[in-house]
C-alpha cells in the first residue's frame, strides 16, 4: 500500500510541511525507519527523528523549523494510531458458526456473529451480531456477549456474566471466576457460595491472564471504556468506573469502588471495602489502604502524595551518609568523655 504524504495529511486532518508528493509505503519507529516510512516524534525525540532515515515525520503542531517533510498534528501518537489501522492488513475471518464448535441448548447467535472451531457456547448464552469467538473459548450458561466484541482463544466467560459492545477480551482471561470468600471455624475454611456475576460495560479491553471475580451477591462491574493490562486481578463486588487504566500486576481487593478516569500503575495494590476517588493517578507499586479523594496523585506505601514520596526517596539516599556522620560524632564524644580530647 502506498499513499502520498498529502493524502495522509488530509486523512488525519494534519498540516502538511514539505513535499506532499512523497510516497509513504509503511510506518515504523525512529530506530528502524527506512526510506518510504512515516514515523512520529514528540519531544525529546525530535532531534533523533531529524537524523532518521524516515521519509516523513508526524510532529506536534507547535514544532517550528523542522527540516524534514512532516505532517503537523495536535497529537502525533493518536494520529499515528489511526494510520496504523490503515496500513495493517486485516485478518480475514469467515462469518458464521463452525460445525466444529459446540453450541448448547437455547443459544441465540445473531446473524453476523462468528464462532470458530472448538469454541464452546453453553446453554442459554447469547452472542450478538459482529461478535467473534475464537477457538477454545468457553462461553458459559446464560452469558451475553455484545455486538462487535472479540473474545480471543482460551478465554473464559462464566455463567450469567454480561459483556457489552465492542469489548476485547484477550487470551486466557477469566471473567466470572469465583470470588475469594471463605468462613473459618476451628481452623477449617468453608467456601461461601459466590452467586453474583460480572458486568463488563461497552468498549472495555481486558488483557491476557486477567482475573475478574464474580460478586458474592450482585455484580462486579467494569465501567465503559476502561482498559485493563495483562495479569490484573479484580476481586468480587468491585465497581470500577469509566475510562480507567489499570496496568499489569495490579490487584484490587474485594468491594472496592473506583471512580471514573483513574490510572493505576504497575503492581498497585489496594485493601478492600474502600472508595478511590476519580480523576486520580497512582504510581507503580503504590499501596492504597484507605479511602482516597478525587484528583489525587499518589505513590508509595503507605500511600502519600507523589511529591511527598519523591522527597522521602531523596532523603533515604542520604541515610548512609548521615549514619556515618553519627558514628563519627559518637566516637568524638566517647573520646572527650575519656579525656583524650
Amino acid at each position: 500500500m502506498e499513499k502520498t504524504l498529502q493524502e495522509l495529511a488530509e486523512l488525519i486532518g494534519g498540516e502538511l510541511a514539505g513535499d506532499g508528493a512523497i510516497l509513504i509505503s509503511g510506518l515504523s519507529n525512529i530506530k528502524m525507519a527506512r526510506a518510504g516510512d512515516l514515523i512520529f516524534a514528540v519531544p525529546p525525540h525530535l532531534d533523533e527523528a531529524k537524523n532518521s532515515e524516515a521519509s516523513a515525520i508526524l510532529i506536534p503542531s507547535n514544532t517550528k523549523d523542522f527540516p524534514k517533510p512532516a505532517i503537523k498534528v495536535q497529537d502525533p501518537r493518536a494520529a499515528f494510531a489511526t494510520l496504523l489501522e490503515m496500513f495493517t492488513p486485516k485478518i480475514e475471518i469467515p462469518v458464521g458458526i463452525s460445525p466444529k464448535a459446540h453450541i448448547g441448548k437455547n443459544v441465540k447467535i445473531s446473524d453476523g456473529a462468528t464462532v470458530m472451531p472448538f469454541a464452546v457456547v453453553d446453554d442459554g448464552a447469547e452472542i450478538k451480531s459482529g461478535a467473534i469467538i475464537y477457538p477454545h473459548v468457553y462461553i458459559g450458561q446464560h452469558v451475553s456477549i455484545g455486538e462487535d466484541t472479540i473474545v480471543y482463544s482460551s478465554a473464559t466467560v462464566r455463567e450469567f456474566c454480561k459483556v457489552g459492545k465492542r469489548c476485547v477480551i484477550h487470551s486466557s482471561a477469566v471473567i466470572g471466576s469465583d470470588g475469594f470468600g471463605f468462613t473459618t471455624a476451628n481452623g477449617v475454611h468453608t467456601k461461601v457460595p459466590q452467586v453474583g456475576n460480572v458486568i463488563i460495560e461497552d468498549d472495555v479491553e481486558i488483557g491476557a491472564h486477567v482475573g475478574i471475580d464474580r460478586a458474592a451477591m450482585g455484580s462486579t462491574i467494569i465501567g465503559h471504556g476502561t482498559k485493563i493490562d495483562n495479569l490484573v486481578h479484580i476481586a468480587h463486588n468491585c465497581k470500577i468506573g469509566a475510562n480507567c487504566l489499570i496496568v499489569a500486576q495490579t490487584g484490587i481487593s474485594g468491594s472496592t469502588t473506583v471512580g471514573d478516569n483513574v490510572t493505576f500503575g504497575g503492581q498497585v495494590g489496594t485493601v478492600g471495602h474502600i472508595h478511590i476517588g476519580g480523576n486520580s493517578v497512582y504510581a507503580a507499586r503504590s499501596g492504597i489502604s484507605k479511602n482516597m479523594p478525587e484528583g489525587f496523585f499518589g505513590a508509595g506505601f503507605p500511600i502519600q502524595t507523589h511529591s511527598e514520596w519523591l522527597r522521602n526517596q531523596a532523603a533515604l539516599k542520604r541515610v548512609p551518609e548521615l549514619l556515618e556522620k553519627i558514628r563519627q560524632l559518637e566516637y568524638k564524644i566517647e573520646m572527650m568523655q575519656e579525656g583524650y580530647m
